[in-house]
């Protein structure tokens, strides 16, 4: 039987007398895996990685070593939440790292989306490794794959196109020969948080907004640049703020900005004024392999595009994007 395929036998798991199994079960693997052995994560604070760390905590507890890097492409406060929840809500043993400098300079001028995400994904395993080699004991790397992953990156190596290069922590040094844990490797995104409630996460983390491995770095189209992508976060932190009052955080699967490299003319303070395009994407869906646009009540558009605007150095205008997937993908890049 081929590990990375789901079994037409494995229920769905929509509730917390499955969750609770399947916890179970993982539990006992992961221990007979590990043994009395350490295990190193890469711990972004998103759902997935998220719900990996907390099964290994319930499973082999202190053997776990969580790594935190910071590469300039979080969102508004995200690394400082990261440390909150899981070094003091969660008692881990959390590393935190900020390469911000590492990870700009190396995207100076690169506009491909592929060539970015690789960029940014080699220059993850640089940081991650180093933290890795400094630490004494470590056998195993847990990930949080999870199935739309795999079913994505198989197209590769099946002759069809991929959609886009996924990013977890593959091609590690030779002389780091870890040997993967990837509890949830199987499971579809709406079951990765029914497990993240049964193992007692709080509702906000669970259901915390997916976020992609490279970050702002998809989100910030084409070159990126420290003054775009600044204008990025503050116009996603304010999208987000304004979902949470109006209780479209809870509704919506995934809503964030975007902000491409092109600029049109404006007016501000009776001048002209060039700026930048902020574009709101909103989908729904179950598993990340479709999406539905979710409609925004305009009243809600017109406040979220006056605080943009107007507490937004360098943004002038708000766009919405209506395509579902396919044919779009849910991120741009």
């Amino acid at each position: 039987m081929n590990p990375n395929v789901r079994p037409e036998s494995m229920a769905r798991i929509t509730n917390f007398e499955l969750a609770n199994a399947f916890i179970d079960e993982q539990v006992k693997a992961v221990r007979e895996q590990v043994g009395d052995k350490k295990v190193l994560l890469a711990l972004s604070g998103g759902v997935d990685s998220s719900v990996v760390a907390a099964l290994l905590i319930k499973a082999i507890g202190k053997q776990l070593v969580c790594v935190h890097v910071n590469h300039g492409l979080m969102r508004k406060n995200e690394s400082e939440g990261v440390i909150t929840m899981f070094k003091d809500g969660l008692d881990a043993n959390l590393i935190y790292v900020d390469a911000t400098d590492h990870f700009l300079g190396l995207l100076a001028g690169v506009s491909d989306p592929e060539r970015k995400r690789k960029i940014i994904g080699k220059e993850f395993i640089t940081v991650f490794a180093e933290e890795a080699r400094k630490l004494e004991g470590i056998s195993f790397l847990a990930q949080g794959t999870i199935y739309p992953d795999i079913l994505e990156s198989q197209k590769a190596a099946e002759g069809k196109k991929a959609v886009k290069s996924h990013h977890n922590v593959g091609g590690l040094p030779e002389d780091l020969n870890f040997e993967l844990v990837e509890p949830i490797k199987l499971l579809f995104k709406d079951e990765v948080r029914v497990v993240g409630e049964a193992l007692g996460l709080p509702h906000a983390m669970v259901y915390r907004q997916p976020f992609p491995g490279p970050g702002l770095g998809v989100r910030c189209l084409g070159a990126i640049t420290r003054d775009r992508l600044e204008a990025l976060r503050e116009a996603d932190a304010i999208l987000r703020e304004e979902f949470d009052k109006c209780g479209l955080a809870e509704k919506v699967w995934q809503y964030f900005i975007a902000v491409p490299d092109i600029k049109s003319v404006g007016v501000k303070d009776e001048s002209r004024y060039e700026g930048w395009p902020a574009i709101i994407r909103a989908v729904n869906t179950t598993d990340a392999m479709s999406a539905t646009i979710e409609e925004i009540p305009y009243e809600i558009l017109h406040k979220i595009t006056y605080r943009i605007t107007h507490e937004v150095e360098g943004i002038n205008r708000v766009l919405m994007d209506l395509t579902p997937k396919p044919i779009g993908t849910i991120e741009w890049e």
